[in-house]
């Protein structure tokens, strides 16, 4: 279950990304974060808390080359880590001139299961629209160019998809590479919401990912994802109504943000 919490907090990071990649003259400067931003997520079950989830922005060098070393972690607390202790780190080595990755890890420790892949982005290996990667599990695999992975899409759609020019209804799609394989993901766009955060009334994006329904959701429409609407654009809450129950994500608390959290 808090896998699944997990993977659906961070469907809320992909976007359509495949005209920016089109457009390779287009680059703005980055108004959405910067190195040093560190956002903390609890996670509820009705007033249980049941762990934490953090993500986090810093400078770092990389075979050589400067990049940004974004990180993903999860950790269980309280009663929930002695029933089943999640330990998880998502890292993605991003350029930031292209805000393409250049390398991807998954580290997973959850109950007794663990896992851990690297993976390695060749831009050289460029033939018409596709790129070689080597994933340490699966060997060189053939992926779309524009490829992102699952932390790297997240920010890539803060600095350039969350924005006023989105419409009602509209789908969002992004080709992602998660666990070992080519991993298409979809999102739509329902408008805009005021809400009460930690941090007073914030406006925001509010998104419902597309997740199979039967399952764990009654219908399309059991998770919602509020992303403030300001320069920052991060997510400020999630409530996933499942079968057995209602999660919540909220954001605890922040530093290092690039505009102060509300500046539009």
């Amino acid at each position: 279950m808090y896998k699944k919490l997990l993977f659906l907090f961070l469907l809320i990071g992909f976007s359509n990304s495949d005209s920016i990649w089109a457009k390779k003259n287009i680059k703005t400067e980055n108004q959405a974060y910067q190195s040093g931003e560190n956002l903390k997520y609890s996670i509820k079950y009705g007033f249980i808390k049941g762990g934490y989830i953090s993500l986090t922005v810093k400078d770092t060098f990389w075979n050589g080359k400067k990049t940004h070393e974004l990180e993903l972690a999860a950790k269980t607390s309280g009663v929930v880590d002695v029933l089943f202790k999640v330990r998880d780190r998502y890292a993605s080595y991003l350029d930031p001139i292209t805000d393409q990755p250049l390398k991807s890890v998954r580290d997973i420790r959850e109950g007794s299961y663990t896992y851990y892949n690297e993976v390695l982005y060749n831009y050289n290996s460029l033939h018409q629209d596709s790129i070689t990667i080597q994933s340490q599990k699966s060997g060189d695999v053939k992926v779309p160019s524009n490829i992102q992975d699952i932390v790297s899409a997240f920010y890539f759609a803060r600095r350039y998809k969350f924005n006023d020019s989105m419409k009602r209804g509209e789908i969002l799609e992004l080709t992602t590479y998660f666990s070992d394989e080519i991993f298409p993901l979809k999102i739509k766009y329902m408008g805009t919401e005021t809400i009460k955060t930690n941090f007073g009334k914030m406006e925001c994006y509010i998104f419902h990912p597309v997740t199979e329904v039967g399952r764990m959701f009654k219908t399309e429409d059991d998770m919602t994802i509020w992303i403030t609407r300001d320069k920052n654009r991060i997510p400020i809450k999630l409530k996933t109504n499942l079968k057995v129950g209602a999660f919540t994500c909220e954001l605890e608390s922040y530093e290092g943000l690039l505009t102060t959290i509300g500046t539009k």
